[in-house]
């Protein structure tokens, strides 16, 4: 598969952040306007009855600085997620969360935990390693991009700071490894330059004959 075939930007790369975002911001604007609290639909630790927060958590937010602080990064790893692996992103996605969120409820302290940034390490933690273990040079270039941007939230997988759910943080960024080892997808053909070919004749090639045998540049005749 070319990289032209495997790279596609369309709406299927953008929807699924789309509505992810929209959905996060339709429960908060539910909350504010009807006066509702859903922070007991979180993940709560040492209760069983806890453990629907590991699907409904995601979208639940404290205030609006919690919102809009997971709304870009989200918006930008899942659309990232969805355009350079467009064929496990679905089930990234998807396994990601629960299981991110089962370990949350295994490891956290006994108070709810709600928010989308167990999914920004789980994605953040994804795209780095996966670049890493396929090699692949587009790959690795997000792999570089993701450690600019969002290396410096490794800090938080510690508890550094109160209020801050470091459990799911860690269950993020822990479920996000383990994903980039163990889920496969075919990658597009690596880029083979002329010179690969076992049937290259340096003498043919018209870049190679300007230099002699010492590497020195010679300049041709025009007619050459």
């Amino acid at each position: 598969m070319k990289d032209s075939q495997y790279f596609k930007f369309d709406i299927y790369t953008v929807l699924p952040a789309l509505v992810f975002i929209i959905l996060i911001w339709l429960v908060y604007t539910i909350e504010v306007k009807y006066h509702f609290n859903f922070t007991n639909l979180g993940i709560r630790p040492g209760k069983w009855s806890g453990l629907k927060g590991v699907i409904f958590s995601p979208f639940i937010h404290a205030d609006l600085g919690h919102l809009w602080s997971n709304t870009l990064p989200s918006l930008v790893l899942v659309t990232a997620l969805s355009y350079f692996y467009r064929s496990i992103s679905i089930k990234v996605l998807c396994l990601g969360l629960i299981f991110s969120g089962l370990m949350t409820w295994i490891i956290g302290r006994p108070s709810y935990h709600i928010g989308a940034s167990g999914l920004i390490y789980l994605l953040a933690s994804f795209l780095f390693f996966k670049g890493v273990f396929t090699k692949h040079y587009r790959m690795l270039a997000l792999s570089f991009v993701v450690t600019f941007f969002y290396g410096s939230m490794v800090w938080y997988v510690l508890p550094l700071k109160t209020g801050i759910s470091w459990e799911g943080h860690l269950s993020g960024g822990v479920v996000g490894i383990i994903l980039a080892i163990v889920t496969k997808n075919k990658l597009p053909e690596k880029m083979k330059y002329q010179w690969e070919n076992p049937d290259f004749n340096i003498d043919d090639d018209p870049f190679m004959r300007q230099f002699d045998e010492n590497g020195n540049f010679i300049e041709l005749d025009e007619e050459e």
